[in-house]
């Protein structure tokens, strides 16, 4: 038994297969959480992975050998377990998934109650502390495991369906890929909800059924070799949009009617937009990677942007400080207030059909002026020998020029007519870049250019 839990990251639990996370570590890991937490009743759910039911039962197992009633939701995503966790009264919740990550992968993403997520440097350092120690003691009579999967699915279709006035819908085809994550059943359990409500959805589901080998490569839309299926289809079925999840659903990718893959800081100014239309004078809060174009959106809309350190923790803990209505991340995370705070797939994708009706709008056309206004890099990721020295020779050059600074998430520098944000990730070994411009595309490819080699000459 190992002391040292290399598992745990900044924010949740990761680890490789039978190297630092196996069914033991999960035990030792629903026992801490547990004690730590004090909790009574925690919900747990799963991913589509092969090894997620084992480990499901291991750490339902800890938990219940702490006297917990387990409330178990089944195959689901993240975002199920957010919002059974706070619709069951629970205590915390538990999500047995490695989301994007490979496929000898997984891990556990926690939640105490009211959905909130662990403080990284109390809470979550407390649970590896207690389960590297792993002195427990007896068993606490009372545990059990309850089935709560279809009222949990009910709960939260119910739920997403509320964010929109079904009588503004109209008829869209939807390619709707699923990258064989657990997205495929709660969707349908979704479009059948919709069905009874409306007619006005064409669904082209595509590598819909869960299938733990992946035959079609690690869901994770983000990367533009995964482009290809989604824009394809949308190409080739004629349709309205597309979108596409990854494994376990907290992210939802756009393409508009043209295939063009949609980068996440566009959807975030339009879910603004919209929020702030149904919240008139509210908060939004964002990351500060590319950030002005939400800016410039939600000041036209009356309403108030707010600035969070990028990462869900952060962005969940500055909402819940203002009231925030939204909070998006350009990495396609999209957070809402009255979803406990937390962030959704689905919700992101109903919404944008909702104002696609009352518009009359193409994706393309509600999103052309934005793109051309602010224009941006893209992230652009770098494994670097020395990241610090890289990162200081591009401070040192740019920052006497510089008009402002930021210092919220690594380094913001802004200028006349263009910013950048470089900063080192908080769960790989790269510094991130991300540039953008107002109206100036050669502009935001000169600057990725003369910072790209700044960053490198050190190799």
């Amino acid at each position: 038994m190992t002391n040292c839990l290399t598992c745990f990251k900044a924010y949740d639990v990761r680890g490789e297969l039978g190297v630092n996370f196996d069914a033991e570590i999960c035990y030792r890991i629903g026992r801490a959480f547990a004690r730590t937490i004090r909790a009574k009743t925690v919900v747990v759910g799963r991913d589509a992975r092969a090894t997620s039911p084992e480990l499901a039962d291991s750490l339902c197992e800890g938990m219940i050998a702490e006297g917990v009633t387990v409330l178990d939701i089944g195959m689901a995503g993240t975002e199920e377990m957010y919002w059974a966790t706070s619709f069951f009264e629970a205590d915390g919740g538990i999500e047995i998934t490695a989301s994007h990550n490979p496929i000898n992968y997984n891990g556990l993403k926690m939640v105490k109650s009211g959905s909130r997520p662990l403080d990284p440097e109390t809470d979550l350092r407390a649970v590896k502390a207690c389960a590297e120690a792993a002195e427990f003691g007896s068993v606490i009579p009372g545990g059990q495991r309850q089935d709560r999967v279809a009222e949990a699915k009910a709960a939260y279709v119910e739920k997403v369906i509320s964010f929109v006035d079904v009588t503004n819908l109209r008829p869209l085809r939807i390619v709707v890929n699923s990258g064989n994550g657990a997205a495929g059943p709660t969707f349908d359990a979704l479009a059948q909800a919709l069905g009874e409500k409306t007619d006005a959805f064409e669904f082209i589901r595509l590598f819909h059924a869960p299938d733990s080998t992946f035959p079609n490569g690690i869901p994770n839309p983000l990367l533009p070799e995964n482009h290809a299926p989604t824009r394809d289809a949308v190409l080739a079925h004629g349709a309205d949009l597309g979108i596409a999840f990854d494994g376990d659903f907290d992210r939802c990718f756009f393409f508009d009617e043209s295939g063009r893959f949609i980068a996440g800081e566009y959807i975030v100014g339009l879910l603004a937009s919209v929020m702030l239309e149904k919240n008139p004078g509210a908060s939004i809060v964002h990351d500060p990677r590319v950030v002005w174009n939400t800016k410039d959106l939600v000041r036209s809309k009356g309403g108030t942007a707010v600035q969070a350190k990028t990462g869900h923790a952060f962005v969940k803990q500055v909402m819940r400080k203002y009231d925030a209505v939204y909070g998006g991340e350009m990495s396609a995370h999209h957070y809402f207030r009255d979803f406990a705070y937390c962030d959704s797939g689905m919700i992101p994708w109903l919404v944008s059909c909702e104002l696609m009706g009352r518009s009359g709008e193409p994706m393309s056309a509600l999103l052309a002026e934005r793109m051309a206004a602010y224009p941006s890099s893209g992230e652009t990721n770098f494994t670097l020998q020395d990241p610090q020295s890289s990162i200081a020779a591009v401070l040192g050059h740019y920052e006497p020029l510089s008009l402002h600074k930021d210092e919220t998430d690594g380094m913001s520098l802004e200028f006349d007519n263009w910013r950048f944000n470089l900063r080192a990730s908080n769960t790989e070994p790269v510094v991130r870049l991300n540039v953008e411009s107002s109206g100036d595309p050669d502009l935001v490819a000169i600057k990725l250019a003369e910072i790209k080699t700044l960053l490198t000459c050190l190799l």
